[in-house]
């Protein structure tokens, strides 16, 4: 059987998906400077609006990077591809991540929009790379025998 883990393994090896790592570490230290440094909203409306959307780049930024460190397993042989499949290492929160709700709010400050779109658009090709990935680790598999 050959080993399944070379595809996960060699997309983890790549320059894409360095760039992608870098990208993603990149944003997560951006949104933590941001929060870091936001001035807090004026009504309690409008603060509630900053903690939901703050809170929902954070959540990206974690699947991502959650997601990301797992191809990494693999790669260094931690986790076999067909762990990599299993849900609890499959990218999550798609129904709050894929949301584009106040992107272009104008409650919200425009850095944090700007933070929603970018962290939203990274999640959409992490996504596309799962999809793409459990596909291929399912195709691969050998059929299962009935017992």
């Amino acid at each position: 059987m050959p080993d399944q883990a070379a595809n996960f393994g060699h997309f983890a090896g790549t320059a894409f998906f360095r760039k992608t790592y870098d990208e993603a570490i990149a944003l997560l230290v951006e949104t933590k400077n941001y929060v870091t440094a936001a001035q807090r909203p004026s009504s309690k409306d409008d603060e509630i609006a900053v903690n939901l959307e703050t809170t929902r780049v954070t959540a990206r930024l974690t699947q991502i990077v959650a997601w990301l460190m797992a191809q990494r397993a693999v790669e260094a042989g931690e986790l076999t591809t067909a762990q990599a499949c299993e849900k609890k290492h499959r990218l999550g929160g798609q129904e709050i991540c894929l949301n584009a709700q106040g992107e272009d709010s104008d409650k919200l400050p425009p850095a944090l929009c700007d933070l929603l779109v970018r962290s939203r658009r990274l999640y959409q090709r992490v996504a596309r790379l799962d999809d793409m990935l459990a596909r291929d680790a399912t195709r691969e598999q050998p059929p299962q025998s009935p017992n």
